[in-house]
């Protein structure tokens, strides 16, 4: 039961120190150094680790890849970059823009889709504009986990929810119960980056449009985002009217990004340019996530502290804390049968939605967003954020969204 916890905690001072001697440690380098320690140790069997790997979510994330690199590549999302923020008048607008322009998208397209187009999108911005890079990728990591809390579809965990838990109308309940306290959080969260980082957003705001680098790369992609949009919304409709179909979001990003592999000549270039690392490192995370699933040491700690599974402040803080050590989708795995057997009702069920999303604004490896939004940063400009850093507005930042959520759920 030992080994596999020992191994995460191992991981986690990894990824907050990244060094050891003169070598600089990837996150994806610690996180499969853990898979293949839990498997040497034999903590998982190699047959048993194959299956943890979820494939839909790999595929999920391979489509919004291609997708998102041929955007790049195209110059067409810088392009919509300058559509979108040539209207702020000053770095505190834009700042502004990117926190609720990205946090609202999320709720809609998915925060992880908005993590791999937004990164690229913020690092413009800031060489554009001479502003430093680390305000504006928390900006968007805050973003896009926040603004995700609202909707049954922003993330993983909530279209969980909003299956299993009993919920009528799951995009009605959720924007009645966390679209108020949702912006609320947005705008917090602009205070507190302001407060941080005091300088850096005083400059003036150079706005100039990019050139298309190639056209027709751009029309495939355009087609592409088209299709994503599209399929998002069918999505949507088919939830909201309890349709008897479905079809999951591995599908949406995959014929997003059928036109590029079928109708583009660069298709081989964008394959080599996407970000092979964040695959590997959430194979690897599937991997040491399963064999501390397996170990069933939370599961009989939260079995056996007898604390009271519906309170609101007990849900938020199970979900918050549980979230960086087992990942939010397995906690609400496990949290939500013991709601369910406990007749929760909608209210709890939104607070296990919110607690288990902004558990990413805890540390880095509290949302997968946060992990694409880092690789893709030191891949494409060689900008990072360690995982002090991310932490020094992380831990406040949460603990100020717990305690908006807490008091809207109790009070209001």
């Amino acid at each position: 039961m030992i080994v596999p916890i020992l191994v995460l905690a191992v991981i986690f001072l990894l990824i907050a120190i990244r060094q050891i001697g003169k070598f600089r440690l990837q996150i994806w380098q610690i996180m499969l150094l853990g898979a293949f320690t839990v498997l040497g140790t034999g903590q998982i069997s190699p047959l048993d680790a194959l299956k943890s790997i979820n494939l839909e979510v790999m595929l999920f994330l391979f489509g919004m890849f291609v997708v998102g690199q041929a955007l790049e590549d195209s110059g067409y999302l810088s392009y919509l970059s300058y559509k979108l923020f040539k209207k702020a008048k000053s770095a505190d607008h834009l700042l502004l823009l990117i926190l609720f322009g990205m946090g609202i998208a999320s709720a809609f397209l998915m925060n992880d889709t908005i993590a791999i187009i937004g990164t690229p999108v913020v690092l413009l911005l800031a060489r554009k504009h001479c502003l430093p890079a680390k305000p504006l990728l928390l900006a968007l990591a805050f973003a896009v986990t926040i603004g995700s809390v609202m909707s049954p579809i922003g993330n993983p965990q909530n279209l969980l929810i909003a299956l299993y838990g009993n919920i009528n109308n799951p995009f009605v309940s959720f924007l009645k119960f966390l679209f108020i306290p949702t912006m609320i959080n947005l705008l917090l969260a602009f205070f507190l980056l302001k407060f941080f980082y005091k300088d850096a957003f005083h400059c003036s705001l150079n706005h100039s449009q990019e050139p298309i680098k190639d056209r027709r790369l751009a029309n495939i992609s355009k087609v592409s985002l088209l299709l994503l949009v599209l399929l998002i919304l069918l999505k949507i409709i088919v939830v909201l009217l309890k349709l008897p179909f479905d079809f999951s979001l591995t599908y949406i990003a995959l014929v997003s990004a059928l036109p590029i592999m079928l109708f583009s000549s660069k298709r081989d270039e964008i394959m080599k340019k996407i970000d092979w690392h964040t695959l590997i490192f959430f194979a690897a995370m599937f991997v040491v996530m399963q064999s501390v699933w397996d170990a069933g040491f939370f599961q009989l700690l939260l079995d056996k502290s007898n604390i009271e599974i519906t309170s609101m402040s007990m849900i938020l803080l199970v979900s918050i804390l549980l979230s960086q050590l087992l990942s939010n989708v397995p906690l609400v795995a496990l949290y939500l049968p013991l709601l369910i057997h406990a007749g929760a009702a909608t209210t709890e069920m939104t607070a296990l939605a919110a607690g288990s999303t902004i558990a990413g604004n805890l540390f880095i490896l509290g949302a997968a967003s946060n992990i694409i939004i880092i690789q893709n940063a030191e891949k494409k400009a060689g900008e990072t954020l360690t995982f002090l850093e991310f932490a020094k507005i992380g831990i406040p930042l949460t603990m100020i969204n717990a305690l908006v959520y807490w008091l809207f759920f109790t009070v209001v």
